[in-house]
């Protein structure tokens, strides 16, 4: 079919139009070396920066750009630019790239930017004076405070140098990093707060840390979530009255700030108001959640007790049966309102002196002590606590540990028999 007339027409005036183009652009390029810019943009126009040259100096300037043609009679010299704009090491790309009419004598300009680049080369350091050896006086060491210096670890208690390759692990940071704990924790004390909450007693808190247990089983959260989640209930706790009622959306409200805090992927909102089956709306727990990180000041990096287990128990290259023993003993003493305001790095040492005793693998060693910071007669009353703890009763109600421990994946410690207190008491007495 052919074209329309209108379709011939726009197709011609687009050629005579591109001819235009071209014709103007040979014109420019002939006569580009004979057009002078100006000095000073039009009015009210912004004012414009080049990467290296100023633009105001464009009339003294001839860029050497291809098909431009050279005037005769001038010869090209090599600028000298503002060294505070253009680092020294570019300064001879510059020169090489920008070609400027000579202005006078090229000599005298020359020998001015050398003497010029010299000094600046001197106030830089980059070289010598001729009057100055070339040789540079080493700096005096300084003296290294004795707060800033570095603790030398004895090389039969250092458990982080096998770990020298592994970026992960931290070795050379590890045993400040966990030194820095220690020190937050005491920040972190708690006191015995039941007093001021009129409609709670122990044994509530002691239902409300069993659910909070089989919430981390079914969501297969990290136990340091779970160990966080009940910190940052305690301290909500010891801050604000909080009526029964409101008591599982605290707790179920800090398992999801935990999560945020510990997991990859947390649960979302959603997930947790179906684990209250729907007790709750998401405007309540959403405002419930603003309500714990304003009390706690968004300070929710609290020590957990579990970290330290983990540490203390590489010391001395406890095998995962005998972790997950001294384990089990911590995540019991979440339920027990009476060891609440012990620190978590005494509680761990207690758990872990509890499990060394009960596979008869000796007491509280010297690279413990070293580690810990404790000696045997400070943990005699927290292992007492516990011991006498797991002797009580098993409450019915409170089986989520219990039954999560005799499993066959956690090497069914919950079942294994406790140790006598005559051995735990002969341990206890020696030093």
């Amino acid at each position: 079919m052919p074209p329309t007339r209108g379709k011939k027409a726009t197709a011609t005036a687009v050629n005579q139009t591109s001819k235009l183009l071209r014709a103007a652009s040979s014109e420019n390029q002939e006569e580009g070396s004979q057009v002078k810019r100006s000095s000073s943009p039009p009015h009210g126009a912004p004012k414009k920066r080049t990467a290296f040259i100023d633009i105001t100096n464009a009339h003294k300037l001839q860029l050497s750009l291809p098909g431009r043609k050279k005037e005769p009679g001038k010869k090209a010299v090599k600028k000298k630019t503002n060294s505070t704009s253009v680092p020294t090491k570019n300064r001879a790309n510059l020169k090489k790239s920008v070609s400027v009419s000579s202005e006078g004598t090229s000599t005298e300009r020359d020998r001015t930017d050398s003497e010029e680049d010299k000094e600046e080369e001197l106030q830089s350091g980059i070289v010598a004076s001729e009057d100055e050896p070339t040789s540079v006086s080493p700096r005096a060491p300084r003296d290294v405070p004795v707060h800033l210096q570095k603790q030398q670890i004895p090389k039969e208690f250092d458990i982080d140098s096998e770990n020298s390759e592994d970026c992960y692990m931290c070795p050379e940071y590890a045993k400040d990093i966990f030194d820095y704990l220690k020190q937050r924790e005491e920040k972190f004390v708690l006191c015995n707060y039941m007093p001021k909450q009129p409609s709670l007693n122990a044994e509530m808190r002691a239902i409300l840390i069993d659910w909070l247990v089989e919430v981390q089983e079914n969501f297969e959260l990290y136990h340091e979530t779970l160990y966080l989640a009940v910190k940052m209930t305690d301290h909500y706790l010891s801050k604000t009255p909080v009526h029964k009622e409101m008591l599982q959306l605290v707790g179920s409200t800090a398992m999801l700030i935990a999560s945020k805090f510990e997991e990859r992927s947390p649960p979302c909102v959603d997930d947790f108001l179906y684990i209250c089956d729907d007790a709750y709306k998401r405007e309540e727990l959403i405002s419930m959640e603003a309500n714990i990180l304003q009390t706690l000041s968004f300070d929710i990096n609290i020590p957990i007790p579990y970290r330290f287990l983990r540490r203390y128990a590489k010391c001395v290259s406890a095998g995962m049966d005998t972790l997950t023993l001294a384990r089990y003993f911590c995540e019991m003493s979440l339920m027990d309102v009476d060891l609440v305001w012990k620190r978590g790095s005494l509680l761990a040492s207690a758990c872990l002196l509890m499990a060394l005793l009960t596979k008869d693998l000796g007491g509280w060693s010297p690279i413990l002590q070293f580690h810990s910071g404790y000696q045997t007669s400070d943990l005699a009353p927290v292992v007492r606590s516990l011991h006498q703890m797991l002797l009580a009763p098993v409450d019915e109600k409170l089986k989520a540990i219990r039954n999560k421990y005799s499993h066959k994946v956690f090497f069914e410690v919950a079942s294994l028999p406790l140790v006598d207190i005559d051995i735990l008491e002969k341990a206890l007495a020696s030093e």
